[in-house]
């Protein structure tokens, strides 16, 4: 077992940058909802439709960006989003100081952030495919994995305190600064990146639009993948506010136990994605993205079971942390999978067609159970979800097809610990 490896000065500066973002993301985690509901006096309608509306229509507009990023060096355009969301969200707070802040910015806001994510991380997934060599790719996305969970835990308590004491657009703020800060990191990282080999045009032409989901789809490997990806995270998302309601409303949980009960398991996603490189330098990339897919969709059927008092805490904890951990260990070797059966001159079209059809059908799963929840009652949506998930296995891939694209390279030393 090797200790801890470098990846090299410009990975770390790229981490940095990630890192920061990252944390600025989950410290302002349901910003909005809270700002139209505290600021705005808005109601339980409005705060749903700025959940899904704005990242549905976000993704939309980010799928023509796709194809024209492609043929651009990448580092420029991450570096142009991280601006675009520090200026976007900034108005926010300017606004809110004026006395003109409405539900109608806070919606456009929402757009244009959504927009400015899907090709920063499009952008992101085809630099770092550049920037290291195959075998390090699983190393980096593990690291990134773990920085996201460690955000996940430690940003939203952090956030609504700072909403207490400083009032409702603190975290917006801090999330608008962290962007500008991820600006200055990737700047640091330095130009050597190549230009893209390719039509270069400023006009996208309607084929590009469609070229990441061909590439996906027509991927014995990618197209299982995918759609297992789209029913797993949107019946996980869409069980979400069907949970609160009865964890809040039904059985009168305080809002920090609630809060504790998701903070505490995402050390299984520390955790996970620790463990990932080690498993698959011990059993094979294909067995531990089945293993992993598989376990992850057998943990919330637990959630329908919640019940009163500590017993049902200690419930959604033990459901949330193995979901968690299992999630820790997938998602990077997922990445890192789909990277290396992607050419380099699709990467940003494939990554942009996946997180768009993704946040898409999270929105339109989350309203569908909303509704569903409002006419069954919370229990019996969030079982449903469960029920669904155990089925969602079925579309893993059944092999490795380790031929051509899906070769997988010799396992990279094992690491200790990111550094």
């Amino acid at each position: 077992m090797a200790g801890r490896r470098s990846l090299g000065r410009r990975f770390r500066w790229l981490w940095g940058a990630y890192a920061v973002s990252t944390a600025g993301t989950w410290l302002a985690f349901d910003a909005f909802a809270l700002i139209a509901v505290l600021a705005l006096d808005a109601g339980p309608a409005q705060v749903s439709l700025l959940a899904a509306v704005g990242p549905a229509v976000g993704a939309a507009a980010s799928v023509p960006l796709g194809p024209w990023v492609e043929v651009r060096r990448k580092r420029p355009v991450m570096v142009a989003t991280d601006l675009v969301r520090c200026v976007v969200l900034l108005s926010v707070p300017v606004a809110f100081a004026l006395g003109r802040l409405t539900f109608a910015q806070l919606l456009l806001v929402s757009v244009a952030v959504a927009a400015a994510d899907i090709t920063f991380n499009a952008a992101a997934g085809a630099f770092l495919k550049e920037l290291l060599p195959r075998q390090d790719l699983l190393v980096a996305n593990g690291r990134f994995e773990a920085t996201s969970w460690t955000a996940s835990m430690v940003g939203p308590p952090l956030g609504g305190a700072a909403i207490g004491l400083f009032g409702p657009v603190t975290t917006v703020v801090a999330d608008a600064v962290s962007h500008l800060l991820s600006a200055f990191g990737l700047r640091a990282i330095g130009d050597a990146e190549k230009q893209p080999v390719g039509r270069h045009a400023s006009v996208v032409r309607p084929g590009d639009l469609l070229e990441g989901w061909r590439h996906i789809l027509a991927d014995p490997v990618l197209r299982p993948l995918f759609l297992n990806t789209l029913l797993v995270n949107s019946l996980i998302m869409a069980a979400s506010p069907p949970l609160l309601v009865l964890m809040v409303d039904d059985l009168h949980f305080a809002a920090w136990q609630y809060a504790l009960a998701f903070a505490v398991p995402c050390t299984g996603g520390l955790l996970g994605s620790r463990l990932a490189p080690r498993l698959v330098a011990r059993h094979g990339r294909h067995r531990v993205l089945v293993t992993a897919g598989a376990l992850r969709a057998c943990w919330s059927i637990g959630l329908a079971f919640t019940g009163p008092g500590v017993p049902g805490l200690v419930l959604v904890m033990l459901v949330e942390f193995g979901l968690i951990t299992s999630c820790g260990v997938f998602n990077p070797v997922l990445a890192t999978h789909r990277l290396d059966r992607t050419p380099a001159g699709r990467v940003t079209r494939t990554l942009s067609a996946w997180s768009a059809t993704g946040k898409a059908t999270t929105a339109a799963a989350t309203a569908l159970w909303g509704v569903l929840a409002a006419r069954t009652g919370p229990r019996t949506a969030i079982a449903l979800a469960g029920v669904l998930l155990l089925l969602t296995p079925l579309l893993l891939p059944r092999r490795s097809d380790a031929t051509g694209a899906g070769a997988e390279p010799a396992p990279a030393p094992v690491e200790s610990d990111g550094g």
